[in-house]
Order: C-alpha cells, then structure tokens, then sequence
C-alpha cells in the first residue's frame, strides 16, 4: 500500500503517518525508488496508534504501548500502570476544567450585562490592583 492508501484505511493523514515514521513509531519498508510501501502490520500499527491518540495518550505514551504490544511476555500490569497514569491526567484535568467553570458561572452571575461599564468578569481577569495611592 501506498501512503495514501493506508492514510485512508487508517482514518489518519498522511502528514501523522509521515510524523510517526519520523520519530520511528512505524517503519515502513522503501521500495527501489524510494516511496514508502505500508504492509498490513504497518496499518495495524496505525490504526492502534490513531485509536491511543483519540483517548488521549501522549506521543511517549504511545511508544510504551506499542513496545508493550509487540512484547509477547509482557506483563498485563505494564500497560495497566500506564493507563492508569493516563487516567490520573485525565482525572487531574477534569478537576481543573470543573473548579475554572465554577469561577466562570460565578463571575457570569456576578455581571449584570447591561449598559454600565463595571464589569466583575473584567475585574476579575485584572488581579488585584496594587494601591499606591493610600492615605
């Protein structure tokens, strides 16, 4: 297959394919001319990367897996320490995304939204003021 094909089997562009060649995530074989020919193994090994990537496992995250794919005795407790690492990021940025759409609610709520220019969004968003100007 050529990278165009394996692109669309793949459901990834090429640019990614051509990215994981480059940091050696794949290695397809060359032909005589130089172009790239994908095997099905190559394809697998997309389609496994491209499905890492959607849960949202880093590039480094994805090398670990991978190795730990083609291990044949690897241990199931290997690849359970690294998803539950993901996980932990995962919880981590849930916890942040919940406590700034708290702050968010609380400061729309705050705001009447009319004509007047005081604004707590903005006030907010400036900080603290330092006061130089005490009596």
């Amino acid at each position: 297959m050529n990278i165009g094909d394996v692109a669309e089997r793949a459901g990834l562009p090429p640019k990614t394919i051509r990215y994981y060649e480059e940091i050696g995530l794949i290695r397809p074989v060359r032909s005589a001319n130089g172009y790239r020919v994908f095997r099905d193994s190559d394809l697998h090994k997309l389609a496994f990367l491209g499905r890492a990537r959607t849960l949202g496992f880093s590039i480094e995250d994805c090398r670990t897996l991978m190795a730990l794919y083609e291990d044949d005795h690897r241990a199931s407790a290997q690849v359970k320490a690294v998803a539950e690492e993901h996980l932990a990021r995962i919880d981590d940025k849930i916890a942040q995304l919940r406590a700034m759409q708290e702050t968010l609610q609380t400061l729309v709520s705050a705001c009447h939204g009319d004509d007047r220019p005081d604004c707590p969004i903005l006030n907010d968003l400036a900080g603290p003021r330092d006061r130089t100007d005490r009596a």
